[in-house]
């Protein structure tokens, strides 16, 4: 073969070498993939993920041969336009060493973009759960509370719309609230004005119902002397007992009785010869079952003279001692019962509304 023919010979060689890729997108479309050859083309038979992946590595697999191929044919073309040319250039060692150093810094900014791919990936797989705890869960709160606050809102509407409905107009507005307010206010101030009226008459009451338990108590005191005296008569005598006796005992009975319910004592008992015990009944809070309260006295055997005296309130003891040192010095004992139930009253809520002091 003459130097004249060779290019027209190398021509023909690329021609039916088929070199160029976009030669090959018939023979891409034909070509049948092993595995596949009951896969039949369609929407459906992409649904299947398998298929699909199977399908793409199948692809990649046979763009690589291509691609291999391609780059082989090229090489070729190069190597044998370079021989057979006249005006080829030289390749000596430097230019080899030259492309061998090109092809190492390609390969190092590969290798470069390879990391920082691996290392976005590595992110991504990090972040995605942290993403899908945090802001993805913080949206779906708030979606479900935007859709509950929504339905609150309508069925407020409903309501409001429902009220509107059963209280037609003329509805009660700032203006006129406000002037109710200002009635119950004014009319509040004079209940308030009343009680204390009360109170204060209240506490004269008491302070006349004292005055004249203490003339009863006088009264009985000398009650008792004459009933003795009669006693003591009539047995000095030898004569029959007095009729009058009798009846001034019963009257003594039914004043004690009396005396006994004004001041709400339940029951008296003398536990020792020189001490008496005195149960009252006490309401400490008003509608509630009273407490009972109990006071023991103690006197100096053989004597009227008072010793000592303790007093207890539903159980518990009840600290009175400068009032009880006072009547105690004094031998006051009607003044000590009138202190204790003034206090014990004075300490409950009931008593402190209806202004009971020591």
């Amino acid at each position: 073969m003459s130097t004249a023919d060779a290019p027209e010979q190398l021509q023909e060689n690329l021609a039916s070498a088929k070199l160029h890729i976009l030669d090959s997108c018939a023979q891409l479309k034909s070509h049948q993939f092993d595995g596949l050859d009951d896969w039949s083309p369609g929407e459906d038979a992409l649904s299947d993920p398998a298929v699909v992946a199977s399908d793409v590595a199948a692809q990649i697999s046979f763009l690589r041969k291509l691609k291999f191929q391609y780059l082989e044919q090229n090489a070729k073309d190069k190597y044998v336009k370079t021989i057979v040319s006249d005006d080829a250039p030289l390749i000596t060692a430097s230019s080899n060493e030259e492309i061998r150093l090109r092809n190492e810094e390609k390969k190092r900014v590969l290798k470069e973009a390879k990391l920082r791919l691996s290392g976005r990936q590595e992110d991504v797989r990090t972040l995605a759960p942290l993403v899908e705890e945090g802001d993805y869960q913080k949206a779906r709160s708030l979606t479900t509370l935007a859709t509950t606050l929504s339905a609150q809102i309508l069925d407020a509407r409903l309501a409001l719309t429902r009220l509107r409905q059963a209280h037609p107009h003329p509805r009660l507005t700032v203006a006129s609230a406000t002037f109710t307010l200002d009635g119950q206010v004014e009319q509040m101030q004079k209940m308030e004005d009343k009680l204390q009226g009360i109170n204060s008459q209240m506490g004269g009451a008491k302070e006349q119902l004292k005055t004249q338990m203490a003339e009863l108590e006088r009264l009985r005191g000398i009650e008792r002397e004459r009933i003795a005296e009669f006693g003591l008569v009539g047995k000095e005598s030898g004569e029959e007992e007095d009729p009058r006796v009798g009846s001034l005992y019963d009257w003594f009975l039914a004043s004690l009785a009396i005396h006994r319910s004004l001041l709400s004592l339940k029951s008296s008992h003398a536990e020792s010869e020189n001490e008496l015990r005195l149960t009252y009944s006490i309401d400490i809070v008003p509608y509630s079952s009273p407490k009972d309260l109990i006071l023991t006295l103690l006197f100096i055997p053989n004597t009227r003279q008072l010793a000592s005296a303790e007093v207890s309130l539903g159980g518990a003891g009840l600290d009175l001692g400068d009032v009880i040192d006072v009547h105690v010095q004094a031998n006051d004992i009607s003044g000590l019962v009138w202190a204790v139930l003034a206090g014990a009253r004075a300490d409950s809520p009931h008593g402190r509304m209806n202004g009971d002091r020591i």
